[in-house]
């Protein structure tokens, strides 16, 4: 090896060195020094009780509905609205052909009459002990047979015409005027109403989120319907509010899901039946946890962590494992203990585990939040995966 050779080397061990010391042994606030504490602003840990929110995809349903088929056979006369429209329980929508029945029910009309006379006249010589009992029972039969036949003629001309059930929205004819159609087992479905106001959304919850956060509410009716409900439709321009309405009866085994069903006022109607909506749920009761503000959270492929600063102006990048939201905030479930203070605004200048920083301690609530997407800690499937 030549003499030049070694001092070169010599030459760049010696500049290395120099570089090292100057990045990570030189006085961080020398001057001339690479290492400069850098401006942050740092927020100190929410610790508080709170009920936390999870999301979970559903499909809001009616309270009532029905299928109005006809209950008399004959053909349709009139029809009494438009589709679409809302109706009250016991408004006409079909009126079919009453004359058939309007003469049936003046014969039944006429044949309760005459037997109503005959039993009369049979208790009078009953009295006088002028007819035997026998025929004294058979007047008195007649009668009963009379009046019931009396009744189901007035049933008869009461169904010609078809009124709603229930109050709600109508929805189209499936058949209309000059129609003949059948009752019995094979009546046809004239259209049919749905309830709007109030409405229910069905959504499933998986296992471990029932039994941990939503299973205490089971222990009185009282706490059930005290757990708030948040509902947002695929536009989600509008938030909707209401409760839980009950919890099912059993899990669901093939799935390892529970359904659960919130109800909503919807007022104004502007919620239809069938449609998708992300419902979140509140836990039942409130527990301590720590929070802190989506924008402090930073991602490492599939590793969250934020970054701590410790007593002596030092950072220190900290794994979390994170929950749902309250408050705007993001709950953070391990990682973190109250007290605690971490990097919100500035992550991008603290280079490296151990670097200084100059910390200015800013008010975690007051900080502008992103919108969180809790739909990535959603357990529950699209509704194209759902059952």
């Amino acid at each position: 090896m030549s003499r030049r050779y070694v001092v070169v080397l010599l030459v760049v061990i010696a500049a290395g060195y120099g570089l090292y010391t100057m990045f990570f042994s030189g006085s961080a606030g020398a001057p001339g020094g690479m290492v400069q504490p850098m401006p942050v602003s740092v927020a100190e840990v929410v610790a508080k009780e709170v009920r936390q929110w999870r999301e979970f995809t559903g499909r809001l349903s009616a309270v009532e509905s029905a299928q109005i088929r006809p209950r008399v056979s004959g053909v349709i006369k009139k029809l009494h609205f438009t589709e679409g429209q809302m109706v009250e329980a016991g408004q006409p929508l079909f009126t079919i052909d009453p004359r058939p029945y309007a003469a049936n029910l003046k014969a039944a009309q006429a044949t309760a009459a005459l037997a109503e006379a005959e039993f009369e006249r049979a208790r009078t010589l009953m009295a006088d002990k002028a007819i035997p009992k026998r025929e004294f029972d058979q007047r008195k039969n007649e009668l009963e047979i009379a009046r019931a036949a009396l009744t189901r003629a007035q049933l008869d001309m009461e169904y010609t015409e078809v009124r709603s059930p229930i109050s709600g929205r109508v929805s189209r004819p499936e058949l209309t005027v000059g129609n003949l159609v059948d009752s019995g087992g094979n009546a046809p479905v004239l259209t049919s109403v749905v309830s709007i106001a109030p409405i229910y959304a069905d959504v499933e919850i998986d296992e471990q989120t029932f039994v941990r956060y939503l299973q205490p509410a089971l222990a009185s009716q009282e706490k059930t319907s005290a757990i708030p409900v948040e509902l947002v439709l695929s536009t989600g321009d509008k938030t909707y509010t209401g409760r839980v309405q009950s919890f099912d009866n059993q899990l669901n085994i093939a799935s390892g899901t529970i359904r659960v069903r919130a109800v909503f006022d919807n007022e104004d109607g502007s919620l239809l039946p069938g449609l998708f909506a992300r419902v979140r749920i509140a836990d039942a009761v409130s527990h301590p946890a720590i929070l802190v503000a989506e924008k402090a959270i930073g991602t490492d492929q599939s590793r969250k962590f934020v970054i701590v600063v410790k007593e002596d102006g030092t950072t220190e990048q900290r794994p979390v494992t994170l929950g749902g939201v309250a408050e705007g905030l993001r709950i953070v479930e391990d990682g973190l203990k109250p007290g605690e203070k971490i990097v919100v605004n500035g992550t991008q200048r603290v280079f490296f585990p151990g670097a200084p920083v100059v910390p200015e301690l800013v008010d975690m609530m007051a900080i502008d939040q992103p919108k969180a997407n809790p739909d990535s800690e959603s357990p529950i499937p699209s509704p194209e995966a759902q059952p």
